[in-house]
Formats: structure tokens, sequence, C-alpha cells
């Protein structure tokens, strides 16, 4: 049973099929059977709080249920933390003359493509490593596919990214020798950006240098450790959760086709708002006959993978009974 094994599990899906929802069912669930559950919340539009039918819940750990806490992560608020923690860094190991040019340089890193993401990762790989010691299980409530897909890519792209803060800053014959302490052939060699960082590369180093070196390597490792717990099929999952109908089921196939190749366990797909059979009705019954052919199309396109089916509901899910109600349907699904 996927809640009794895991200890992360990432729910991710297109945009709009319900997946804060189906995210929070499975968190009351967790709880209901004795595991000490945080529910994170990644998505900038965040959903948890309307779920709940609560208070905004905002960057801070809060009680949502007996054994269930929930933390919503700001994009924007981890990007200005981020840049401002990586700012104080450089200035503190680069001369007072360069210090407009490091400001220069936050400035076009806050707008550039994946910074964003890089904020974020840092944050979800800190929140892992900690959650992971307080809690039995973590529950991601992850941003729309094409964001998670970014997010579970980035390590490697952070790893990159760490490198070209160092071949920026070359000018510097000391820099320059920082980023061959970190990366083999001079940073020449990124086929595997993710490989363990020397214990003693920082051998023979000033302070300076040993300071940044030492810096770039706790988020190079902070990123591997990460790496390494999504990969484990024992420690982690991704459950899909998708809709009978054309435009989830080609995002989601997409999705677990990146997904495959990385290599990352796909725990199945959580199939959402099939209509009832009690339903009737001519437009109904139209409608019954197109989703059919969508759901024997979500059997032929994810044979191999689990599939949990839940039942369109005859008004909104928010608030603790009704997601204790669409626990109790997901668990009726084996899940």
């Amino acid at each position: 049973m996927l809640l009794k094994g895991q200890r992360l599990l990432l729910i991710g899906g297109k945009g709009g099929v319900g997946k804060t929802t189906v995210a929070s069912a499975l968190a009351v669930l967790a709880a209901q059977r004795g595991s000490k559950v945080l529910l994170v919340s990644t998505d900038p539009a965040h959903s948890i709080s309307d779920a709940f039918d609560r208070a905004p819940i905002g960057d801070r750990i809060t009680r949502l249920a007996p054994n269930l806490d929930a933390l919503e992560l700001d994009p924007d608020r981890e990007i200005e933390q981020h840049l401002a923690k990586v700012s104080a860094q450089l200035k503190r190991f680069t001369r007072p003359d360069m210090f407009a040019e490091v400001e220069r340089q936050m400035r076009l890193t806050r707008q550039s493509p994946g910074a964003q993401e890089a904020a974020m990762l840092e944050r979800i790989a800190n929140t892992i490593e900690l959650g992971l010691t307080d809690y039995d299980l973590l529950i991601f409530d992850t941003a729309p596919t094409g964001h998670t897909l970014r997010l579970l890519t980035l390590p490697e792209a952070m790893a990159a990214w760490t490198q070209g803060l160092l071949q920026a800053n070359q000018r510097s014959e000391k820099l320059g020798g920082v980023l061959q302490h970190l990366t083999p052939k001079a940073g020449r060699d990124l086929d595997n950006p993710m490989g363990d960082p020397s214990e003693h590369a920082t051998a023979g180093m000033d302070e300076r240098s040993k300071a940044i070196t030492e810096t770039l390597l706790a988020r190079q490792r902070l990123l591997q450790r990460t790496r390494e717990v999504l990969l484990d099929d024992k420690k982690s999952a991704l459950l899909f959760v998708l809709t009978p109908e054309k435009l989830p089921i080609l995002e989601t196939a997409r999705a677990v086709k990146s997904l495959q190749q990385e290599k990352l366990p796909l725990a199945g797909l959580v199939v959402n708002r099939i209509l009832p059979l009690s339903a009737d009705g001519a437009f109904l019954a139209q409608r019954r006959e197109q989703e059919q052919l969508h759901l024997k199309q979500i059997a032929q396109e994810f044979g191999k993978l689990p599939r949990y089916p839940l039942a369109l509901q005859a008004t909104d899910i928010y608030g603790l009974p009704a997601l204790q109600h669409m626990a109790a349907m997901l668990e009726a699904t084996g899940i």
C-alpha cells in the first residue's frame, strides 16, 4: 500500500484536475492511519488552506488536524531570500569595488529563466531533509506539470549553475582555482555534475577560497542527497492526478515519459472525477460515452501503472469532513 511504504510522496498533474484535493485527502488518510504527516504546497497558486476551509497557512508549519501539519512555500519569497543569501555570500568573498557588479548580477538573475525554480529547489531540498527527521511522511502538492518536471530534473542544472557562479568571476585567480577544485577538467566535464564532490576539495586553499568552495560544495551535496532520495523507490514516489479528458491525458503522458527517462519512481495515477453510474440524463449519457473512450485510452497509455479511480462528487470538496470522505474513497481504491 502506497502510504505505508514511502516517506516522500509528490502529487503532480495538470492544473485544475483536483491535485490539491487529492494531496490533501491523502494527507488526511495517512494521518488517520497514524502517520505524522507534513503536507507541503509548492504551487504558486496555493489552495491547501482553501481545501481545508481555513485561514491562509503561509510559510510556517500549521496544524490542520491530529498528526497533520501543512506548509505553503512562496516562490517569490524564496527567490528574494535565496538571492539575498547568495549576494551576501558573494560580497563576503569579493572586493568592495565589485559589490556593484554583484548587485547587477543578482538583478539579472532574479529575471532569468529558472531562477525561481532554483530557489524553490534549494528550499524543497532543505524541507525534505528537515521533514524526514520530524515526520513519517511528506506529501508535496506540486505546481502544474511543467513546473514539477523542471523542479525534479533541476539538481544537475543547479550543479552546472553553481559552477557558472565561479566561471562568471574567472578574472579572479583565486576563484578560478576554486572552479578547478569543484569540477573535473576545470568545469568542462559536465556529463556528471552531480558526481560526489571531493571531501578534500579545499586542501591547500587560502581562507577566502576555502570558504567559497565549502559554501558551494554544501549546496551541491544537499542537491545530491535530494536527488538520491527522489530516485529511491523505497522512500519516494510520484503520483499523478488526471481527469478522463483529452488534454490531461496528453499532458500526463508526456510527463510520465519524461520522469521514466529520469528513472524517477512513479507510483501510479489517480483518475479523478469519473461520472458515477447514478448520473442520468441525455447530456450525461453523451458525456459518459465520451468518457469511456478516454478511460480506455488511459488504460492503454498507462497500462503498466496502478490506477486509482475517483468518482465525480455532487458538490465541491472543501473542509475537513469533505476531505475525510474523499480519504475514505481513496482508501477504497487500495491506495
